[in-house]
């Protein structure tokens, strides 16, 4: 009795034990189902955000200008040749595809790329562009030979300004991302991408045994989708939550989103390489970061390596380990293959090419400081300081990038020599381009790329002799006394102000001639003639001359203004010569084209007009008297250089040679140059043996297209007197041949010689 009774106690405690122990178990069960629920509305909410905002912060894309192509526009054919190249065009024998390009020495025939222009989407094309000696003289659609008014190539992506987290990514959709590429990446990281959701725990068993078998991790079972979800959410920390924290992120990804829309994201986020201290993430910027090439023109090899890269960016990197890297490349290559996706002879053509990987020691990033430093002054003007911080932005600019080229490796090289006398010197260059007064190159130091002291804009220096032209253009106004062959007064004089101090101006090499003649004043850059001319016409109005050109700080309106004695910047000074290049016409200079935002939409722009500073008859007797400057001038060594080719120039010179300026112009660009000390000491340069040595370096790597002196309805052949200066008619002894305006040209009939007795008779 007191066994059975003592049995069943033991028996009536283990069931209570069970069910003490069950009912705890459920009840745990149920307290983590609900900690899984609730955690996993959490986690829900997190990837809603994410994914149904905005994934990433696109950082603000800087482009250059887009070139413009049209009958009569001044790019010769290696202009066009270089800007090809630059753009990653391919030079082919017949262009078969999107990238190509032939060339003979008359012709290109062009594939170009379709792209977005501020003004709308640009299609595909194909043209022929034909060339002259003037520059292009037509362009022809190819498919059915139509003439094209305007034509556009691409802007180059100069830089992308990214935000603090230092990631940089190129954006592309799935519908323009390479099958090649979608193909791989599903064989090589997760074959059983559209039929697992989010987890396989088939590859993860697969890959444990694989890891215990060799003694180390050389297998992971993750998916694409645990993958994105780590590359989104969470740390590279190795722990087991942070791994059920993935699986369940994966779960829910899985579940609300489709698997293109995975794929996309995955193929934006993927991380691909470093490039200093950005972090290169996406198949769209690896692409420009290894090959220099937008993704839909990579070839199928080019294509495997990206894929091949995402297991180890730094172990594959192409440039440290080539051979590393084409033998993971060629691995994916032979998947491809044996899934079909390529045949055993194409297999074999891209096994056999080379990664062709862009030149390593070209910077994928244009190190523009000066200029970049005026873009974002001016976004901050216009739109605010919020606008970069948008994602998304694009902006446009004017740069030109074969300008800015030719300007970076004109410094570099003429400071060689300069500074073997000087190692102080320093230099701001600004060019402009002539017909959209945009800035087209901007250095702001002897070193191109360093990012500090921007000479370009900030200085502020005696101009010398660099305002001459101004003086010069307020004399010759319509209905003006002056001509081009006016004598002007060459003799010592002295001034006195009102306070009874007294200025004698000398010119250069403290000789006097006594006359001579307004042209041959300014393109021998006489001081004392230029005096005499300013105070005739009022150094009021070379003042007003001057503001109206574009000239925006206050000047003292003093003798010694005449000769420059205003302190302004290369920037202040390209302005008022834009306004000469531009028959006269003011407008303000500008860095900033277009910008679009993240739906690419243009935000508003308002754009200043064009005012006429300058009469264009005027205008076009200064830039005759500036093409003899170098011609026979102070310049004669530019022109020299660059024979049969009509340039206009002026040098400038400060007092005891503290600051070298030149400012000169072609048919393309107008370039001012200040070279100096910062330190305002003396350099021993004159305005052609420092500033004007940088402009002739710059027309060597860019080289000039003549001006087209096309004279105004206003202007006509005139005659004068070599040594009056009197108007003549045709064929009169003694005179010399110059453009005079019409209005006020009255030359003296009989070449103003006494009458012959038939003559009257006659009644001549």
């Amino acid at each position: 009795m007191t066994t059975k009774t003592t049995k069943k106690a033991k028996a009536k405690r283990s069931r209570g034990l069970f069910g003490q122990i069950w009912s705890l178990t459920w009840k745990l069960a149920l307290i983590g189902l609900a900690v899984v629920t609730f955690y996993s509305i959490y986690l829900d909410q997190i990837i809603a955000r994410k994914f149904e905002g905005q994934k990433w912060h696109l950082p603000a894309q800087v482009f250059s200008r887009s070139m413009a192509l049209y009958p009569g526009a001044a790019v010769s054919h290696p202009q066009l040749m270089a800007e090809l190249k630059l753009l990653g065009y391919r030079k082919v024998a017949n262009p078969r595809e999107v990238g190509e390009f032939s060339a003979s020495s008359t012709k290109i025939e062009l594939w170009r790329r379709p792209f977005l222009h501020p003004e709308g989407d640009q299609a595909e094309q194909r043209v022929m562009i034909s060339f002259d000696s003037d520059g292009i003289s037509s362009i022809a659609r190819m498919s059915d030979k139509r003439q094209l008014a305007v034509f556009h190539l691409e802007p180059v992506l100069l830089d992308r300004i990214i935000a603090g987290d230092g990631e940089d990514r190129l954006f592309v959709p799935t519908e323009e991302m390479p099958k090649a590429i979608v193909k791989a990446l599903l064989l090589v990281e997760d074959r059983s991408f559209y039929e697992h959701h989010g987890v396989n725990p088939f590859a993860i068993l697969r890959a444990a045994f694989v890891n215990i078998s060799a003694g180390r991790t050389v297998q992971g079972g993750s998916t694409l989708t645990q993958q994105l979800a780590k590359n989104f959410f969470l740390s590279s920390e190795r722990s087991l939550l942070r791994k059920i924290r993935e699986a369940l992120m994966a779960v829910i990804i899985d579940f609300r989103y489709s698997k293109e829309e995975i794929l996309e994201a995955y193929l934006n986020e993927v991380y691909m390489g470093q490039d200093k201290s950005r972090a290169v993430h996406g198949m769209g910027l690896a692409s420009q970061f290894y090959f220099g090439r937008p993704i839909g023109e990579l070839t199928t090899a080019q294509q495997a390596f990206l894929v091949a890269a995402i297991k180890g960016p730094s172990y594959y990197n192409p440039w440290r380990y080539p051979e590393r890297s084409q033998e993971r490349r060629d691995l994916v290559l032979r998947l491809l293959m044996e899934s079909g996706e390529l045949t055993t002879a194409q297999y074999k053509v891209a096994v056999e090419s080379p990664l062709g990987l862009r030149n390593a020691n070209k910077p994928v990033h244009q190190k523009l400081p000066a200029f970049y430093a005026l873009v974002k002054q001016e976004l901050n003007e216009r739109y605010g300081d919020e606008l970069l911080k948008q994602s998304g932005v694009k902006i446009y600019t004017t740069l030109d990038p074969m300008a800015q080229e030719a300007a970076e490796i004109a410094v570099t090289q003429t400071f060689k020599s300069l500074d073997k006398g000087n190692k102080s010197l320093q230099i701001g260059m600004v060019v402009t381009d002539k017909y959209t007064g945009g800035i087209a190159a901007m250095v702001g130091d002897k070193t191109p790329g360093f990012d500090g002291y921007n000479r370009a804009v900030e200085i502020r220096r005696p101009i010398g002799s660099l305002i001459k032209p101004f003086v010069y253009a307020t004399a010759l106004a319509p209905n003006s006394q002056f001509t081009l062959a006016s004598p002007l007064k060459d003799q010592p004089i002295t001034l006195k102000n009102e306070q009874g101090k007294t200025w004698s101006p000398q010119n250069f090499d403290k000789k006097f001639s006594g006359q001579v003649s307004l042209l041959t004043a300014l393109k021998k850059s006489m001081n004392v003639p230029t005096v005499n001319l300013g105070i005739a016409v009022g150094v009021d109005a070379v003042a007003t001359t001057l503001a109206k050109s574009g000239w925006q700080e206050p000047l003292n309106e003093y003798p010694s203004m005449l000769l420059g004695a205003v302190n302004g910047s290369p920037l202040m000074v390209a302005q008022v010569y834009q306004t000469l290049a531009d028959y006269g016409a003011y407008r303000k200079l500008t860095t900033v084209t277009a910008v679009l935002d993240s739906h690419n939409q243009p935000l508003p722009v308002t754009r200043s007009p064009k005012e006429q500073a300058i009469a264009p008859d005027t205008d076009f007797l200064v830039q005759y008297a500036m093409q003899q400057v170098v011609r026979s001038g102070t310049a004669t060594r530019l022109g020299n250089a660059f024979p049969g080719v009509a340039l206009a120039g002026k040098t400038g010179t400060s007092n005891d040679s503290r600051d070298s300026w030149f400012a000169g112009f072609d048919e393309r660009n107008v370039a001012a140059i200040w070279v100096g000390r910062d330190d305002n000491g003396k350099t021993t340069l004159y305005g052609s043996s420092g500033a004007m040595a940088v402009y002739q370096a710059f027309l060597k790597e860019r080289p000039p297209i003549g001006l087209r002196s096309i004279p105004p309805t206003g202007v006509i052949q005139g005659y004068f007197d070599r040594d009056t200066g009197e108007a003549k008619e045709a064929g009169c002894r003694n005179t010399e041949a110059l453009p005079a305006l019409r209005g006020t040209y009255n030359p003296a009939k009989n070449c103003g010689e006494p009458l012959q007795w038939w003559q009257k008779i006659l009644g001549q």
